[in-house]
């Protein structure tokens, strides 16, 4: 074999060996999963381990679905004023592209919006949940041990706390949920001499949850703190860090039709119920939304669709994700209506303002 062929086939073979170990570096680089030891995990549950029990389950799932929470806190907001079977109709309607798990969320704007305003925190607390359920959930005990033993939770008209190895936080009223506003620095620490400890923890803006939203996992979820797992529509949920790209929870009371949802690496995740790609319906142009049957002739202000812009890590809003198509009214939402929830007020007159 000529020289000049021996140099030509020792590169080529060099140049396949070094992309095949770069490869396989990149690979086990991205599958590496992330790990947050004991302190940084109570940090971060720290501001929803007060929740109750059922609320916080879907918060931890939907969670992992971070990319998505965005889009879905902009649906929600844009809905406030939609409730029980009226704001089930309009997730069903709308074909929403999102997990069941953020889509359970949607009756809890001021949660989502949350959410959406630190996806920083949002996605890893996703991901610690991914990664390390069981910490997860040991870290959720800490927090609330804490709570319980500087007296800032207690059982009240709002929620029910069973105290032992494990504090369980369920709501009064089962459908009806309660939020908690509190301060993550002030209920994990001991109270100052003279403090009221009773006021550290607020509650005032509540949530019916009935049989509507039973097909998103609501009345048949809760959390088995000796096994330390979250359980959604009466399933253990196993989504994990290895299985991320695949795995899809069922929903055996969900049947929808909505395009499959694209996974990573352009992979499809199906499941959840039924999903079958659906046309999309044109939609309304401006200046023929309706409002309590009157047609405004002005050019309605620009909403901004989920999907149709990204915003940050793992693709969120995807261009090839439809956005939804509205089949109800719409109102505007003052300041007074988006401020109310995360102050633990009750919901003020609706204005709703343009």
């Amino acid at each position: 074999m000529p020289l000049t062929h021996r140099i030509i086939k020792k590169a080529t073979w060099t140049l396949a060996l070094c992309l095949f170990g770069g490869s396989l570096a990149v690979t086990a680089l991205a599958q590496a999963p992330p790990y947050y030891p004991p302190a940084d995990l109570d940090n971060l549950v720290g501001r929803i381990a007060l929740y109750p029990d059922s609320l916080l389950g879907q918060v931890l799932a939907a969670a992992t679905f971070s990319d998505q929470i965005p889009d879905a806190a902009n649906w929600a907001d844009g809905h406030h004023y939609l409730t029980g079977a009226a704001l089930a109709d309009a997730i069903q309607a709308d074909m929403l592209p999102w997990d069941p798990s953020v889509q359970a969320l949607l009756p809890f704007p001021s949660v989502l919006e949350m959410m959406a305003s630190d996806m920083n925190w949002t996605q890893a607390l996703g991901n610690a949940f991914l990664a390390q359920e069981p910490d997860v959930m040991a870290a959720v005990q800490r927090e609330r041990q804490k709570a319980y033993q500087y007296g800032y939770l207690r059982t009240n008209p709002q929620i029910v706390v069973t105290p032992g190895s494990y504090i369980a936080i369920a709501p009064v009223n089962p459908a009806f949920i309660v939020v908690p506003v509190y301060d993550p620095l002030l209920v994990y620490a001991a109270p100052r001499p003279g403090f009221f400890v009773g006021g550290a923890i607020r509650f005032g803006f509540g949530v019916t949850i009935g049989g509507f939203f039973r097909p998103w996992g609501w009345g048949v979820s809760h959390i088995n703190w000796g096994e330390r797992a979250v359980f959604i529509d009466n399933a253990r949920w196993g989504r994990t860090w290895a299985n991320r790209g695949t795995y899809s929870h069922p929903y055996p009371n969900l049947h929808r039709e909505i395009p499959p949802r694209p996974g990573p690496g352009g992979s499809v995740a199906r499941g959840g119920g039924e999903r079958r790609e659906a046309p999309v319906p044109p939609r309304v142009p401006p200046g023929t939304e309706t409002r309590g049957g009157e047609t405004r002739g002005q050019p309605a202000p620009q909403r901004v669709p989920p999907g149709s812009a990204a915003r940050g890590p793992e693709g969120r809003g995807q261009a090839n994700r439809p956005a939804p198509v509205e089949q109800h009214q719409l109102h505007g939402r003052s300041q007074a209506e988006k401020q109310a929830p995360r102050e633990g007020k009750g919901q003020p007159k609706e204005e709703h303002h343009r």
